[in-house]
């Protein structure tokens, strides 16, 4: 059979994926399910790229790290700009169907909690929220035994003279992203002497600061759609959302801003 469009992107299969759990069908749920699935559409293009941007790091290929920043950079600009539509539907056309989503959240979005692993925000009760021999467990699992994209970053750093801390070094690799001014200093010496990595850590920070932007989006389209009543599937709901705003992935590209 000869490769067409419908075939090779799998066409009817992809959208017959919107099975709406209302019934009477209500319109809006169609939107909430085709946003939903977007995001983790983009989610595993995001946990794609930041693989191969890993490797770029570690093999000191600055110029292939910072075409995978502009891309995830686009990426988190684009997952921004989809709440625009989500933010059509009202109050009310959600709790026409929140009934439905039973004990559904996107808090258990497990391909997101790979995302924040990946970049170096780990917290292990995490796991706790998908089934241990489910597929999603096991691919939690891996990546919060993994080494981080700013491990990786530090190979990168280390191949242009840099120190790394002995704390750093040691760190146990299932622990979040340790500040460091000993970092930071390397980085204000980088932007001043060395121009190339200066493009790089912009582009680290452009992509830092559209991820808040999100996080800060998403907590405001959850107040507008619920208000202050707890999140689907026994969540805290905005309160929750709001305690995860302005945590920057790339602690010292802002620390440092003060001194360039």
């Amino acid at each position: 059979m000869s490769v067409t469009y419908e075939n090779y992107l799998k066409v009817r299969e992809l959208i017959a994926l919107q099975e709406v759990k209302s019934d009477p069908p209500e319109h809006d749920e169609m939107l909430f399910i085709i946003i939903h699935q977007v995001y983790e559409l983009w989610f595993k293009l995001l946990l794609h790229e930041f693989d191969r941007v890993k490797s770029q790091l570690s093999d000191d290929d600055l110029y292939g790290a910072v075409a995978t920043f502009q891309r995830a950079r686009t990426v988190m600009k684009t997952l921004v700009s989809q709440l625009d539509v989500l933010e059509t539907m009202t109050p009310m056309g959600f709790t026409s169907f929140r009934d439905r989503l039973d004990t559904a959240s996107g808090f258990q979005s497990a391909q997101f909690r790979e995302f924040e692993f990946v970049l170096g925000y780990k917290r292990e009760e995490m796991l706790e929220y998908h089934q241990p021999n489910s597929a999603a467990h096991a691919a939690l699992e891996r990546r919060f035994n993994e080494r981080t994209v700013i491990d990786h970053f530090y190979d990168f750093l280390a191949a242009r003279g840099v120190e790394i801390p002995a704390e750093i070094k040691s760190k146990d690799v299932t622990a979040s992203t340790i500040p460091s001014k000993a970092i930071e200093d390397a980085i204000e010496r980088l932007y001043r002497s060395d121009p190339s990595s200066k493009s790089l850590f912009e582009l680290m920070t452009d992509f830092d600061e559209g991820l808040q932007e999100w996080r800060y989006r998403h907590v405001k389209m959850v107040e507008r759609t619920i208000g202050s009543k707890p999140g689907s599937g026994g969540s805290s709901g905005v309160e929750f959302l709001r305690s995860t705003l302005f945590q920057p992935v790339f602690p010292e590209m802002w620390s440092v801003r003060h001194r360039l």
